[in-house]
């Protein structure tokens, strides 16, 4: 398979024996460059039922003379079949997928490795191809804390995947449940933001109007939750649910903020908030001794079993009910 892994000597298993009897470290954050990951995300798009199931394998980072710069061109060879610049490319998605950035990676470390690149992005979904649950929803927006991934689907098919930020669980978490997206701007400063510090947000799509949780591009950590509440994506991402997603219809028109004597036509696309808040650093992965494996979303039977997280969804769930 392309890009296997070959490196199982006695490195490997020393290295990888420590990682699995210590508890699993705290990474240095860095910040994705969002250019770079554009590429990974809007690779050409394929049937869904011919991509092929994807492998991963471990990679100790290491060289004859320990040293890092080294040790990175014998892993950009290496996943590059012998080509360094086409290594180069390949490891944005391994930096991607392993939410950890090349540079903050030293001598000795373990990275997980996909056995084949340059695949449409849906496969390397933490999230199912498949959600037989929202084959009703047109369009449905799911975010998973624990993983702190996004995905879209359409009538049940995975339209597209991409990571996240929530919010910092101690203070500002990102509440879990159901929600629908409410109203959107293209720009838009926090309210939050310090004097003289403008804190400014594109392809803001609001989807907890009370609070004033959105989910926007802002400059993102390969870390876990870090936000104040709000879910934070890379550019490309953010523009592209901007347009794919739908706004509510409100009474005083339009898809903007609604005036306080404004009602609720038309619910926007259904959002799903689930998961745990991970301790610092996401973990996609289960380290088993032979090999890696991808931790897959655990999504509802239902959309609607998922707790409504506003007023909103409750008044609408009761139209639901009493229309049945």
């Amino acid at each position: 398979m392309t890009g296997r892994v070959q490196f199982f000597g006695i490195v490997f298993l020393a290295a990888f024996g420590l990682l699995l009897s210590q508890a699993l470290p705290t990474y240095a954050q860095g910040y994705i460059n969002q250019t770079e990951i554009e590429r990974v995300v809007n690779f050409e798009k394929t049937d869904l039922d011919l991509i092929p199931e994807v492998y991963y394998e471990y990679h100790v980072m290491h060289s004859t003379r320990d040293n890092n710069v080294l040790a990175r061109a014998n892993l950009y060879r290496q996943i590059g079949e012998g080509d360094v610049e086409k290594g180069r490319e390949r490891i944005r998605l391994v930096e991607l997928l392993n939410r950890r950035l090349i540079s903050n990676v030293s001598i000795g470390d373990t990275l997980v490795i996909p056995t084949d690149f340059d695949l449409d992005f849906r496969a390397y979904s933490p999230f199912p191809h498949y959600y037989p649950g929202g084959r009703e929803f047109d369009k449905l927006f799911i975010i998973d804390k624990t993983s702190q991934a996004w995905a879209a689907y359409e009538y049940g098919e995975l339209e597209r995947w991409g990571i996240v930020n929530t919010g910092e669980p101690d203070e500002y978490p990102t509440p879990n449940g159901r929600f629908n997206f409410n109203w959107k701007t293209e720009y838009r400063v926090s309210s939050l933001s310090p004097p003289d510090e403008p804190w400014e947000m594109y392809w803001v799509f609001n989807f907890h109007d009370a609070r004033g949780i959105h989910i926007h591009q802002y400059p993102m950590p390969t870390g876990g939750p870090t936000s104040r509440g709000c879910v934070r994506l890379v550019d490309t991402d953010a523009e592209w649910i901007y347009n794919w997603a739908d706004a509510w219809t409100t009474s005083s028109g339009g898809t903007g903020v609604a005036s306080r004597t404004s009602r609720i036509i038309e619910q926007g696309t259904t959002v799903l908030v689930i998961g745990d808040d991970p301790v610092d650093h996401p973990q996609p992965f289960s380290f088993r001794n032979r090999y890696p494996v991808l931790d897959r979303v655990d999504l509802p039977a239902h959309p609607f079993d998922v707790e409504p997280g506003t007023p909103q969804q409750e008044h609408f769930d009761r139209m639901r009910a009493a229309n049945r």
